[in-house]
């Protein structure tokens, strides 16, 4: 079927907001099923769904074995394993789509042949008190200028023009087939890691990118205020996506990039010299690709922190 859209929303103890993120789906015309993944959830979330599926069979659901908690890489999973359109769009059960979500999105899949996805803002809703930092910064959450595919994984590397959410992109398919599903051993920055995964090997192109097209709610429970969680599972995501990159024949300098980014998370934690002998250990030697490479000199910690000895390696970088 032409158009038809797959909106995945993984649910965790999410009775307050679940409705309004389901029915935000529904309204849209493109959208010819909702797949719901209840994750365990201990309040009245899966009841909800359920009567929400009473009135439209667009709505399925799904739930892990035994009805355990398993995260939202693997919910996800398994609303992917599990959709049947031929595009697929995202959804958190806290957040909500805005009229017209898509529209925009397949006027560019229509005009742009090698498109396979394309990428839209999102807006903010507080459900508790907002500080004045807080309304001034989460405003909008976009990538503040259009870019090239070929460019779009270095501009989110560096963050330089923004970041944009899974909230806000819609993909073929066929896209999951090159980058494979989430990564169910992050704990946070899953979404980041497929989605840079997606910018690496796949053709994105910018939608809506001055007004929202989704609403991000905020509220108490919210896991994105955890910066230190953040933190942990970012290096970790990194360390994950060089690996990946490894084992699908990705370009070398892609590489390079990545690994210079994983250095400087490494530099900020201020660890010893045999400490990060001991990382670049578990990083490279279980990699051939990598092991085998100048990036194992280059990377290589004696030499990272003693650059001016060896200014030809590094010549890249400036």
């Amino acid at each position: 079927m032409k158009n038809s859209v797959s909106v995945i929303i993984p649910v965790y103890n999410c009775e307050r907001f679940v409705a309004k993120a389901i029915e935000s789906a529904l309204v849209q015309p493109e959208v010819t099923e909702v797949v719901v993944v209840d994750d365990g959830s201990q309040d009245a979330s899966l009841a909800i769904c359920k009567a929400l599926q009473l009135q439209d069979s667009r709505i399925k659901i799904f739930q892990h074995p035994n009805g355990v908690n398993k995260g939202r890489s693997a919910s996800r999973n398994l609303a992917l394993q599990n959709a049947t359109g031929n595009y697929i769009a995202f959804l958190d059960a806290d957040d909500y789509y805005l009229e017209n979500r898509f529209i925009n999105d397949f006027l560019i899949f229509q005009s742009n042949e090698n498109c396979e996805g394309v990428y839209n803002a999102i807006g903010t809703h507080f459900y508790r008190i907002a500080t004045k930092l807080e309304r001034e910064t989460h405003n909008l959450f976009t990538i503040n200028q259009h870019i090239v595919p070929e460019l779009l994984f270095d501009a989110l590397l560096t963050g330089k023009y923004g970041h944009f959410s899974i909230d806000g992109l819609t993909v073929k398919r066929e896209v999951f087939k090159a980058v494979g599903y989430l990564n169910e051993n992050l704990v946070v920055a899953e979404d980041t890691e497929l989605i840079w995964k997606m910018a690496i090997k796949c053709n994105l192109f910018a939608g809506i990118i001055s007004n929202a097209v989704a609403i991000r709610g905020v509220h108490e429970e919210n896991v994105f205020d955890d910066t230190a969680l953040y933190k942990r599972n970012t290096l970790k995501m990194l360390v994950s996506l060089l690996v990946w990159c490894a084992n699908n024949n990705v370009e070398f300098s892609v590489y390079d990039k990545i690994l210079n980014v994983i250095w400087i998370n490494k530099e900020k934690q201020k660890k010893t010299l045999l400490q990060n002998t001991y990382f670049w250990g578990e990083l490279f030697l279980p990699n051939k690709a990598l092991l085998f490479s100048i990036f194992a000199i280059k990377y290589f910690p004696v030499i990272r922190f003693r650059q001016s000895l060896f200014p030809f390696l590094y010549k890249n970088n400036h």
